[in-house]
């Protein structure tokens, strides 16, 4: 780890309020990539609100939003960011065929439309820079214009997240390997 992370007592006011909020939020406790953001209470405060959104009120079931966190934590070859979502991925009620193939780069095989257009949507994004405009196009057909922006969403704060667990070195917990090359 690159960062002392500060202890609720070794905080100012500023870092200490944006502490408390998140432990008051729908997580229950602060992300980890936040304890890194209160160099920057400011900062902090706004992406952890994001996360939160991101995480908990898009319009797509764990299942399908857990798709485009993987595909960015891979992208990015996030351990930590990785560990974390695998479990929650699994518990929302993604098959481990999907997490493999993602995790060795293959493309899933989805019985499900969303969440291959999920899928596209996110390799896209991040291998492509952007979307070109037929699969845009079926996108919105198919996940509405909303969908397109929270997909979006997903991949813009999951990369934010991925690129400061990496920065500063984030491990894993205790006995725990990754499963990334």
């Amino acid at each position: 780890m690159r960062l002392k992370l500060l202890s609720p007592g070794e905080m100012n006011e500023s870092q200490r309020q944006t502490y408390d909020e998140s432990i008051a939020g729908k997580r229950g406790k602060p992300p980890p990539p936040m304890m890194a953001w209160l160099n920057s209470p400011e900062m902090a405060r706004h992406a952890t609100r994001l996360g939160e959104v991101m995480r908990f009120d898009t319009i797509f079931p764990a299942k399908l939003s857990e798709i485009a966190i993987l595909v960015t934590a891979r992208h990015w070859t996030a351990h930590y960011e990785w560990y974390a979502h695998k479990r929650l991925a699994l518990a929302g009620g993604m098959k481990p065929e999907i997490i493999d193939a993602i995790r060795d780069r293959r493309t899933p095989d989805f019985e499900d439309a969303k969440a291959k257009m999920i899928y596209d949507l996110a390799k896209s994004l991040h291998e492509g820079h952007g979307v070109e405009k037929g699969l845009y196009d079926d996108a919105v057909k198919l996940l509405g214009e909303r969908g397109v922006v929270e997909v979006i969403g997903l991949c813009g704060y999951y990369t934010l997240v991925s690129m400061t667990l990496n920065t500063f070195e984030f491990g894993l917990p205790e006995g725990e390997v990754s499963e990334l090359a």
